[in-house]
């Protein structure tokens, strides 16, 4: 481990509070580090975590001060349900953007997903429900907020938006985002938007699907449009997508609310499945008057988050099983299995996938030290 690396990861802890008030036995950058490499390498609980700190203290010892030994899972479970998730999750994005730059005005894709097992009827704690922001281009989370047990993605999108740097990116979020207000942080911080449509938004929706179903019946002849269609086969079915983009009508019911509003799209899905078709449209507001191709890269890159986030996160890191409720100890395993992914998507000097490579991590310190440096 050279010199700059032990200074690096230093670094990008040092504004981490350490929450413990008595004697401080092991060092936080300690426990933070040992927690990121044991998750990189397969760790999905505090026990693993020890167990890993246990059986790689030679090699931890050579960039970590190890004389007070290796915490217990207790301990870990204590002070990583003590930190703040904020701070925590702040730390570990420098991390990761010190490894890999992140790519300026990509998709930005917003979404939630329950922790499903993470409630504890013993203390009437729900299972908490998390708010990500997923980077689509670089394959990393920027971050997440928890939402409050009494609210819902309304309010905890505006909080999540605050803490990001979003300035020249495409903002996507599904129909439940689809507020004013939170369109209006979007644009005040230099983005744009690109938000699915339904009955949330009734007045909205109704003008959106009246004017492209008017349209749609001679083929655009009176508007300008930019279209683009796309088809797709596997997994035993076929795919037709037309998207279409036109800028925003006049008359628009409710055009006036929506912040830098300029155009609105369609897209139409005719999908044949084990032989039966089946057929929907999804409507869309823009802030950008963008063309067909970028428009549809904007919803298929929204669609990424599920498939490569949080599809991820339940199957390689199993994290609807995950029992930990202690304090904010949920919410801060969550970001270090995001922080994990992220780098381990990053990594591309191994052709295999994301189970494979956390096992490669555990089973080889160079690949290790290779995924968690960048080098």
């Amino acid at each position: 481990m050279s010199h700059s690396q032990r200074v690096s990861i230093q670094e990008c802890f040092s504004k981490l509070t350490d929450p413990r008030r008595r004697k401080v036995v092991y060092p936080l950058i300690n426990v933070v580090t040992i927690a990121i490499c044991a998750v990189l390498c397969g760790a999905d609980d505090f026990v693993a975590i020890a167990a890993f700190g246990r059986k790689k203290e030679k090699w931890l010892s050579r960039f970590l001060d190890l004389s007070a030994g290796i915490p217990s899972h207790d301990r870990f479970n204590a002070i990583l349900g003590a930190i703040k998730v904020d701070e925590f999750q702040q730390c570990l994005l420098e991390l990761i953007t010190a490894v890999h730059e992140i790519s300026g005005g990509q998709v930005v894709a917003i979404d939630g997903k329950t922790l499903r097992r993470s409630f504890d009827r013993a203390t009437s704690k729900s299972a908490i429900h998390m708010v990500s922001a997923w980077a689509s281009a670089n394959h990393i989370s920027l971050g997440q907020v928890v939402v409050d047990a009494k609210s819902n993605e309304i309010t905890a999108i505006p909080k999540l938006l605050q803490i990001l740097e979003l300035s020249g990116c495409l903002v996507t979020i599904d129909a439940m985002g689809c507020q004013v207000e939170i369109a209006r942080a979007i644009v005040n911080a230099g983005a744009d938007y690109v938000l699915a449509v339904k009955d949330n938004q009734p007045t909205l929706a109704k003008g959106v699907e009246a004017f492209f179903v008017e349209h749609s019946q001679d083929d655009f002849a009176r508007v300008e449009v930019r279209r683009q269609t796309t088809q797709d086969k596997g997994h035993g079915r076929q795919e037709q997508r037309e998207y279409f983009v036109c800028r925003v009508p006049e008359r628009l019911p409710d055009r006036s609310r929506w912040p830098k509003l300029a155009a609105i799209g369609m897209v139409f899905v005719c999908a044949l499945r084990n032989g039966v078709e089946h057929m929907e449209c999804r409507y869309y507001i823009l802030s950008k008057y963008l063309s067909a191709k970028r428009f549809a890269q904007a919803v298929r890159d929204h669609w990424s988050i599920e498939n490569r986030l949080h599809w991820q996160l339940d199957v390689t890191f199993q994290e609807d099983q995950c029992r930990i409720r202690k304090g904010n100890a949920d919410a801060n395993f969550s970001t270090l299995r995001r922080t994990a992914l992220s780098l381990l998507k990053n990594n591309h000097s191994e052709k295999v996938g994301i189970k494979n490579k956390r096992l490669l991590a555990a089973l080889d310190d160079d690949y290790l030290q290779e995924v968690l440096f960048g080098n």
